[in-house]
């Protein structure tokens, strides 16, 4: 991060005034935005389903079959408040937007059960069957 001072005490004031999310799931999102713009070779602007498949790749990657324990921990359970968590951003100059971008590009893209229960799922088999 450019800055990172500036973006972990802009993240702190983020979370003073919305406490629904952990700063973890801040830097996070800042992250996986990086390693989706690096994969798919593009600098700058994603469009919101751009981001949530490299958030949810990203999140498979690092926590495995304790992704969606990690990320309910950050108080993140929908597609949804990633969106929120990326405009909260936006609204302070960490992000910004098209004219064509909006919380609604967030909303239900995938199932967060689907996605991410299936992975706690297919471990909890893959250790039956050990």
């Amino acid at each position: 991060m450019r800055d990172s001072k500036n973006f972990y005490e802009t993240v702190e004031f983020i979370c003073r005034e919305d406490k629904r999310y952990s700063p973890d799931s801040y830097e996070f999102v800042m992250q996986a935005l990086r390693l989706t713009q690096k994969k798919i070779k593009r600098e700058g602007h994603l469009s919101g389903r751009e981001l949530l498949e490299g958030i949810k790749d990203y999140s498979i990657d690092q926590f495995g079959p304790m992704v969606k324990t990690v990320l309910n921990h950050w108080g993140v359970r929908t597609t949804q408040d990633f969106g929120n968590i990326v405009f909260n951003m936006i609204e302070k100059g960490l992000l910004s937007k098209t004219d064509s971008d909006s919380r609604d590009d967030f909303r239900d893209v995938y199932d967060f059960d689907a996605v991410f229960g299936s992975i706690l799922r297919d471990s909890i088999k893959n250790m039956d069957s050990l």
